[in-house]
C-alpha cells in the first residue's frame, strides 16, 4: 500500500502563500522555495510515502513570460524536484514523483477540466517534450502524469515515455463521471493505452469527485490502480468560495473503501490537507 500526499497548493495557501497566478504553486519556485519544501515535509510527517513536486504548472514558456531565460526556467523546474528530495531526505524516507500537469493547465481557461484543446497529438507531444526531458533527468524517482483530461494527450504522453525508456511513472486522468475522462473518452479505453507499457507502474484518476472513484476503479484493467481525488467540494464562482465540507475523517473512511475496491496507491488532490493524509493512514492501518 502506497500513500500519496494531498493538495500541495491547498497546503501552501494554508501556510500563507498567495497563489492567484498563472503559475499557481510554481510561482513560489521564484518567490519562496522554502515554503514548498516545508509543505512537502508536512505531508511526509502526516504519513505520505510520496511527494509530488510543484512542477504541475511549471514550463519553460511560462517562466520566460516572466522575463526569465530558458536556462533559468530549466533550473526552476529542476528546483521543484530538489525541494521535494530535500524534504524526503530530512524526513528520512519516501519517493519523489515529478508532476507533469496537462497542457490545459497552461491555458488558464479551464481546458484542463474539459480536454478541449487546440493542439493535436503531435503538437501536444512537442509542447510537453522540453519539460518532460528536464524532469526525466532531474533525479526524481517517478513521473506523475496527472489530471489528464484528454485521450489525445494521453497518447502524446505515451510517446514521451517511449523516449525515456528508463523512467517509470504513472498516468492519472481527471474524470467527469464514473465512466468517462473529461473529454468524454471511456476511462477503460484511455487506461488501456498503458496496459502494455512496463514503465507505467499504475494508472488511475485524480482531481475527480470522490463519489465517482469506486466506479472508476472498476474501469481499469491490466495495471495497479492509483486514486487521489479532490475533497468533493465545489467552487461557487459568483460568491468566490468553496461549498460543502471536506471532512478528513470521512475522506479516510472512503479511502479504505477505495483500497477494498482495488486501489493500492491512494492520496488526495485539491482541497485535501495533511490531516486528510493522516486519516487515510489511520483508516488503512485499522480498516
Amino acid at each position: 500500500m502506497v500513500i500519496l500526499d494531498g493538495g500541495l497548493a491547498t497546503h501552501l495557501e494554508t501556510l500563507g502563500a498567495d497563489l492567484k497566478d498563472e503559475l499557481w504553486s510554481a510561482k513560489l519556485l521564484v518567490e519562496d522555495p522554502s515554503v514548498i519544501r516545508r509543505a512537502h515535509l508536512d505531508y511526509f510527517r502526516a504519513g505520505a510515502n510520496v511527494a509530488i513536486t510543484s512542477s504541475y504548472q511549471a514550463s519553460v514558456p511560462a517562466f520566460m513570460r516572466r522575463g526569465l531565460s530558458a536556462a533559468e526556467a530549466e533550473n526552476l523546474i529542476l528546483l521543484s524536484v530538489r525541494l521535494a528530495m530535500e524534504a524526503r531526505d530530512q524526513y528520512g524516507e519516501g519517493t519523489v514523483a515529478a508532476s507533469v500537469g496537462p497542457y490545459g493547465a497552461s491555458l488558464a481557461n479551464g481546458a484542463e477540466y474539459t480536454g478541449d484543446y487546440d493542439l493535436d497529438e503531435d503538437g501536444l507531444a512537442d509542447w510537453h517534450r522540453d519539460r518532460w526531458h528536464i524532469l526525466a533527468g532531474s533525479g526524481a524517482d517517478l513521473m506523475a502524469c496527472e489530471t489528464i483530461p484528454s485521450y489525445t494527450e494521453a497518447r502524446a504522453l505515451a510517446r514521451l515515455f517511449a523516449e525515456t525508456p528508463r523512467m517509470r511513472g504513472w498516468v492519472s486522468f481527471s474524470c467527469r463521471d464514473g465512466e468517462h475522462i473529461n473529454d468524454g473518452t471511456p476511462l477503460k479505453e484511455a487506461a488501456a493505452l498503458f496496459a502494455g507499457t512496463p514503465q507505467v507502474i499504475t494508472v488511475g484518476v485524480n482531481c475527480t469527485a470522490p463519489r465517482h472513484v469506486n466506479s472508476l476503479i472498476g474501469q481499469i484493467q491490466g495495471k495497479p490502480v492509483i486514486v487521489y481525488p479532490n475533497s468533493g467540494e465545489t467552487w461557487d464562482p459568483a460568491g468566490r468560495r468553496w461549498l460543502g465540507l471536506a471532512d478528513p475523517v470521512e475522506f479516510g473512511a472512503a479511502a479504505a473503501e477505495w483500497h477494498a475496491a482495488g486501489s493500492n496507491f491512494i492520496g488526495g488532490c485539491c482541497r485535501t490537507t495533511p490531516e486528510h493524509i493522516r486519516q487515510i493512514r489511520r483508516h488503512l492501518r485499522t480498516g
